[in-house]
């Protein structure tokens, strides 16, 4: 494999083309559940695991992906990942109950772990000059971006145009192209082989514990906090972690040796990562029912509502962080961008029951595009304490604590709002100053969160050496 940039560029857009197929997937079916519910028999609760499925395997596997990414081979790692969702794709558009299709779900998650877990140790290894790194990590952050923006509007037209099974079929085109330019656009690279981490039993420890801790979180909605279901299966989860930990401490081929935490970028671009996601929650999921609930927006209305937010995060990944994160450097990059989110949930605090969109919404909206320089930046901060052979590793972590910080944020702002509604609705308020209070509630929390991941990334982190060749880098960079 030539490493010349033309061929890395192409390797790029492979990356992001199964970045935007793993996106798309996680949005596109919300829009499509109430269709699959009739057509299959779905009970409500029952409903909730199209989306569970997916995330308790995609969560759970992610670390261990992306170890056996370094020993087995990156490369080998994704290909496997992608033909493993794109026949999973098939069983679910073909699913005709229930069973069938959260069978198939779960099978996407494992494709998506094994091929997401490896995508950023892949893309650092291509790119090894600061700003060409920093371009291709916006170019990523852009595509994860567009694809949450579009998914919504995406799994609409499909639905009523075709049905709600081609969101699923719709992935074997991707799926097969992807497989097949990545044969031929990815490095191929030996990894270290099992025998240097062939570690089974920190990998069941470390995958039952998270896919446990998981869904202990995702059912937290129902159960309650304090419930039995809850504080039992959440204490085992934690057992499980901390015996991975002791195992890994002392396993002679551990399969996360934990030299990866000396690291004060890797350790703290993880924590501001689930810190931040947490909050975003609020931003992507409340603020739309705050729209459609309270506002009475329609679907359509609340996405094209939301949609300068969706412009305003993909135009900075894409054209404005790479330039900034090469000039000042990450970290300082990272503070304004979470600065910016700190006002965008400041801000939300505040919408009345009757809002304004001009003055009440469009400023988040503009706002919320601090999260286009968080994104790129906590990449590059997260990914730049990783040797070449822990950047699978690395990967998989930063996209574990990804997937945490979401579900984390699922259950607790939504459980907090929840409670929030009851207790005014309770009082006597009515159904839309109740509905107010209980989104105001996670908004704050949010605020809260942002100002714990502000603070933990101007202590713990710290930027990168700059690039020694910068001439080389600008030759480089020049024709594109």
């Amino acid at each position: 494999m030539s490493n010349t940039a033309p061929s890395r560029w192409l390797a790029l857009m492979v990356l992001s083309a199964a970045m935007l197929m793993t996106v798309l997937d996680g949005s596109i079916v919300t829009v499509a559940m109430p269709a699959i519910q009739r057509d299959l028999g779905f009970s409500p609760a029952g409903l909730s695991w199209i989306v569970n499925a997916y995330g308790i395997a995609f969560g759970g596997l992610l670390l261990l992906a992306g170890r056996l990414g370094d020993l087995i081979g990156r490369k080998t790692m994704f290909l496997a990942g992608n033909a493993v969702f794109t026949a999973a794709s098939l069983l679910a558009g073909a699913a005709t109950g229930p069973g069938m299709l959260i069978g198939a779900r779960f099978l996407q998650g494992i494709g998506s772990a094994m091929a997401s877990a490896v995508v950023l140790g892949i893309l650092v290894t291509l790119f090894t000059v600061a700003r060409e790194r920093a371009k291709a990590i916006g170019v990523f952050s852009f595509t994860g971006a567009a694809g949450a923006a579009i998914g919504q509007v995406l799994g609409g037209v499909i639905t009523d145009a075709l049905s709600w099974h081609w969101i699923f079929f719709i992935n074997l085109p991707i799926g097969l192209a992807t497989i097949g330019l990545a044969i031929w656009a990815l490095p191929g690279e030996r990894g270290a082989g099992l025998a240097a981490g062939a570690d089974v039993i920190g990998a069941a420890l470390v995958t039952s514990g998270l896919m446990l801790g998981i869904y202990t979180v995702v059912k937290i909605e129902q159960y309650g906090w304090l419930a039995a279901h809850t504080l039992g299966l959440g204490a085992v989860s934690l057992a499980l972690l901390a015996a991975f930990v002791v195992r890994q401490a002392t396993a002679r081929t551990p399969l996360m040796p934990l030299r990866i935490f000396h690291s004060r970028n890797v350790s703290g671009a993880n924590v501001v990562q689930m810190l931040a996601l947490s909050a975003m929650f609020s931003f992507q999921i409340i603020v739309a029912l705050y729209m459609q609930k309270v506002l009475g927006y329609t679907a359509l209305e609340t996405g094209l509502a939301m949609l300068p937010a969706a412009v305003a995060i993909g135009g900075i990944s894409l054209f404005v962080s790479a330039r900034l994160n090469t000039r000042f450097g990450e970290r300082p990059v990272l503070l304004v961008g979470l600065a910016l989110l700190l006002g965008a949930m400041g801000w939300l605090t505040r919408v009345p029951v009757t809002a304004d969109y001009v003055t009440d919404l469009l400023p988040v909206m503009l706002l919320i595009a601090g999260g286009g320089l968080v994104l790129p930046a906590l990449t590059t901060l997260g990914m730049s304490g990783a040797k070449a052979d822990d950047a699978g590793l690395a990967s998989g972590l930063f996209n574990t604590t990804q997937q945490v910080g979401m579900a984390i944020g699922v259950a607790v702002l939504s459980t907090l709002a929840a409670s929030r509604t009851e207790e005014l609705l309770s009082a006597g308020r009515s159904q839309a100053v109740a509905l107010t209070g209980g989104y105001t509630v996670a908004f704050t929390i949010s605020a809260a969160l942002l100002v714990a991941a502000f603070i933990v990334a101007l202590t713990v982190l710290r930027q990168p050496k700059p690039d020694p060749t910068p001439k080389e880098d600008e030759a480089l960079l020049s024709p594109a």
